[in-house]
């Protein structure tokens, strides 16, 4: 039975690696099979584990982690319990050690945006030194809100001129011609998360500012057609909605001193049966060529309630598991 002491000056901080209820720690014991307690000394406390060696190795890797992070906010959510936990067991807690605390902007409310997992860290810094970045991945993992943050960044910068955000109108559940209103009415439910992330960055008032300036533009990505983009951080959402004519418009829109973000989720195409998706092929036929990053997310980078993570593993099982069957029904064939 091996046994190792963390020592920490502070209660509080103590306090905050255990969570509300000791939830955090109970996580810790169920992933590494030790058990850890904490003993209260004169000068701070003790957090002692015990269990196998490689237990307690792991525990102590990730406490270690723990701490740091208890040290720089007034709690650790319990995603990010759960992202740490999942980078010690994989090997990967050296990476951690890159995932710095730097903030790409403020909110308007004054909350700094960072980047949460190492997946997200590298999509952050691909934008930063790359024309094109194609953020492909699973929801949650903050493809789109990250993207804005950079063009928000930049923008303020006077790197660029305006920002430029746009997706696909798919109709998906509903004809556009049926919605009630006006054309901007109709088309406006399928930039609702772009707004949002607009509002966020940049407060209402000070978006509709923009917006009346030209400074800021949300449109659809039909709208692109036949326009040269120059000086400009362009953003195109929900890409795996895009056709690949639609596709091919749009990376051909890219003027002088611009800079381009096309995020999607190639598993939540909402395109017409047998229609290929205009992301899945851009990501085959442009890899490779130079100042163009395709930068793969995966379940780990999201950031959500951590039932959104399972729920995206069990619909990728799923999805394994019929296409095995289909494999092997072409076989028996």
């Amino acid at each position: 039975m091996a046994r190792e002491v963390i020592k920490i000056d502070q209660s509080e901080i103590t306090a905050r690696i255990f969570g509300v209820g000791d939830a955090h720690v109970r996580d810790l014991e169920a992933a590494f099979g030790v058990d850890i307690q904490n003993r209260s000394q004169g000068d701070g406390d003790a957090i002692v584990i015990t269990g196998t060696e490689d237990g307690v190795r792991l525990a102590s890797t990730a406490l270690h982690r723990l701490r740091e992070e208890a040290e720089r906010a007034e709690a650790i959510p319990e995603q990010r319990v759960s992202y740490i936990i999942g980078m010690v067991k994989d090997g990967e807690s050296e990476a951690l050690e890159a995932l710095d605390d730097s903030t790409i902007c403020l909110t308007s409310r004054g909350k700094p945006v960072k980047a949460k997992t190492v997946g997200q860290r590298k999509y952050v810094e691909a934008i930063q030194k790359n024309t094109i970045v194609l953020g492909v991945g699973p929801a949650g993992t903050g493809k789109t809100f990250l993207a804005v943050a950079m063009a928000v960044k930049a923008l303020r910068a006077g790197d660029v001129n305006r920002i430029i955000l746009t997706r696909p109108a798919i109709e998906a559940g509903e004809k556009l011609g049926f919605l009630p209103g006006d054309l901007q009415s109709k088309i406006d439910p399928y930039l609702r998360p772009l707004y949002d992330a607009l509002y966020e960055m940049m407060g209402a008032e000070n978006y509709a500012k923009m917006v009346e300036k030209g400074v800021i533009e949300v449109a659809p990505l039909a709208y692109m057609r036949g326009r040269t983009l120059d000086d400009s951080f362009i953003i195109l959402d929900e890409a795996q909605n895009a056709t690949p004519e639609q596709m091919k418009m749009f990376l051909t829109r890219l003027g002088f001193h611009s800079k381009a973000v096309v995020t999607g989720d190639l598993t939540q195409t909402d395109l017409p049966s047998g229609q290929k998706s205009g992301l899945a092929m851009a990501v085959r036929i442009i890899a490779g060529i130079d100042d163009i990053v395709i930068h793969q997310f995966s379940d780990r980078d999201v950031v959500r309630h951590k039932l959104v993570q399972k729920i995206i593993l069990a619909y990728e099982r799923f999805e394994r598991e019929q296409q095995r069957q289909k494999k092997g029904e072409r076989t028996s064939k």
